[in-house]
């Protein structure tokens, strides 16, 4: 019987740190500011508006739900 070689990928420590948490939160405010800009567009319907918004607030609410737990300690804020 032949010995199954089993090979792993090698990984430099910087490729794991995680990204930069403060330029993804104005990237996300960004994002949402400019989704809310498409409310003035050629649409007929108000469906698109609705989705715009809901994306929007969403991702309003991401950055919030995630300074308020690292406020009260339970994600860690060394990133």
């Amino acid at each position: 019987m032949a010995a199954e070689e089993h090979h792993e990928e090698v990984y430099a420590p910087d490729q794991l740190k995680p990204g930069n948490r403060k330029r993804a939160q104005k990237g996300a405010i960004i994002s949402a500011a400019i989704m809310l800009l498409f409310f003035w567009g050629n649409q007929q319907g108000n469906t698109e508006k609705v989705w715009l918004a809901v994306i929007a607030v969403g991702l309003i609410a991401i950055i919030i739900g995630d300074a308020v737990l690292r406020r009260s300690g339970l994600r860690p804020s060394d990133q």
